[in-house]
């Protein structure tokens, strides 16, 4: 069975390039548009996902408040999450550190260091 990861991000064209690479590495990929759709997803999946994407700035539910929401629920809260966004502020990374957030890649994203990245988180 292949690794499952979740990606959470607003742009559909950021969410394409992420599941061709993930896919290209072997993962299986689900894909969510904003924080309370990626919460939708996962109450969905029978199997929750091995690893967490998100990006930060999104519409109704940013990712800090989705990494707050999967922290504080049982079934998720072991995830790792890797926080993919174009922010590379010290206080936006402290905060979703402190949100529970694992890793933290600033886009535009190498694919290969990206599936490094979950590779070591997932292990």
């Amino acid at each position: 069975m292949s690794l499952t990861v979740l990606t959470v991000d607003d742009s559909r064209t950021m969410r394409e390039m992420l599941r061709l690479a993930l896919c290209d590495a072997g993962y299986r990929v689900v894909q969510a548009e904003d924080g309370l759709h990626g919460l939708e997803v996962l109450a969905a999946e029978s199997d929750a996902p091995q690893v967490i994407v998100t990006d930060i700035n999104m519409p109704r539910m940013d990712g800090f408040g989705f990494i707050e929401e999967v922290r504080s629920d049982q079934r998720w809260r072991g995830i790792p999450i890797l926080v993919l966004t174009t922010e590379s502020d010290a206080e936006k990374k402290s905060r979703a550190r402190n949100a529970g957030a694992t890793g933290w890649i600033v886009k535009p994203f190498n694919p290969v260091k990206l599936v490094d990245a979950i590779r070591r988180v997932a292990a």
